[in-house]
């Protein structure tokens, strides 16, 4: 079966579905932000986000160490939350598993499980295990609080609002790339040894990303209340997208202000392929990316090892463009990861 993007499917799937008020508990986000968002209490908001990871579509068994496996899959939830200005609690993890694994190797799963909650200082309450026919399902629910007057969306991006971005981008796929290339050499010759010292960066990147925790305490150190955000784990310009999308607004960005790390920008040379080109399109780097008033550049312009300012939200409806390192402005295409088209 051919399908459309990930994104055009859930909306076809579920765009029968409406918001139903219920008892005790009213749905005030549904599907369509990083996690929906439920009625707690007269101060907080209830937030809750679920991913699916699934064997030799998200995670190769052959380079993924099973502990690493086990830290990314609560990262990855995590990261929905803090995209919400959130906070979060508790996870509760549901795990569907071949006789390929024994139980060592489940234990190392959650072994790694163990030291994201210790990291984020979160409670595993809950889930389910199962047998599988073939290979290993993981499926995580994240829950989280935030303030009401902190919520943050996609949806609410203003006009010249500063586009920005934490940490670095294209890591991810660098890291990617790099292991990829390992494992090919590998089944050609099972004998050799892979060499990834010199791509310690970039391949922990994409096995063991960080949900960005200190991001969310740098805002509420300076009093910052983002007007939109996400998370990057589609890639820059298709997550860019989302917030324009649903911002009814375009966004314009600056080649020369994208934050790549120089082992990412190594990588892209070895692959010839423009550095730029893993920033706007590489997924599962699991920044943060957001908008913020104009107003607040001189707050941190001075925390550019956290934060990046690479462009400003524009009037031009769904439209992405770039200055590039010539002074050319391209029009920036909403692709991206897209697990129905790996």
């Amino acid at each position: 079966m051919i399908y459309k993007s990930e994104f055009e499917l859930i909306e076809t799937l579920t765009k029968e579905f409406e918001i139903k008020k219920t008892p005790f508990v009213n749905t005030i986000v549904g599907i369509g932000d990083d996690a929906a968002v439920l009625e707690y209490n007269d101060t907080h908001y209830l937030l809750m986000t679920s991913d699916l990871l699934v064997e030799n579509v998200h995670f190769d068994p052959i380079y993924t160490p099973m502990h690493h496996l086990g830290f990314k899959s609560v990262a990855v939830n995590l990261s929905d939350i803090y995209a919400m200005n959130g906070i979060p609690t508790a996870i509760t993890v549901n795990i569907a598993v071949s006789n390929r694994y024994d139980e060592q190797h489940l234990k190392d799963f959650y072994y790694g499980v163990k030291a994201a909650c210790d990291s984020y200082k979160i409670n595993l309450v809950g889930g389910d295990t199962s047998t599988s026919v073939k290979g290993l399902f993981i499926s995580i629910t994240a829950i989280g609080v935030v303030e009401k007057k902190r919520l943050t969306l996609r949806k609410n991006a203003k006009n010249n609002d500063l586009i920005c971005v934490s940490g670095d981008l294209g890591a991810a796929y660098a890291g990617l790339q790099i292991l990829e290339r390992e494992k090919q050499i590998f089944l050609e010759n099972p004998a050799t040894q892979p060499e990834l010292s010199q791509y310690n960066y970039v391949v922990g990147r994409f096995l063991k990303p960080s949900a960005r925790k200190d991001i969310m305490e740098y805002f509420l150190l300076n009093d910052i209340i983002p007007n939109s955000m996400i998370d990057i784990s589609d890639g820059l310009a298709n997550d860019l997208n989302h917030i324009c999308k649903q911002s009814n607004l375009g966004a314009h960005i600056f080649a020369n202000k994208l934050p790549i790390d120089y082992q990412t920008i190594k990588v892209a040379e070895e692959f010839e392929i423009p550095y730029t080109t893993y920033a706007l399109y590489g997924g599962e780097d699991y920044e943060l990316l957001f908008t913020l008033k104009p107003q607040l550049y001189d707050l941190i312009k001075h925390d550019k090892d956290k934060i990046s300012v690479i462009g400003f939200m524009t009037d031009k409806q769904n439209e992405i463009t770039m200055e590039t390192i010539d002074g050319q402005t391209v029009v920036v295409e909403p692709l991206g990861w897209d697990h129905f088209k790996k």
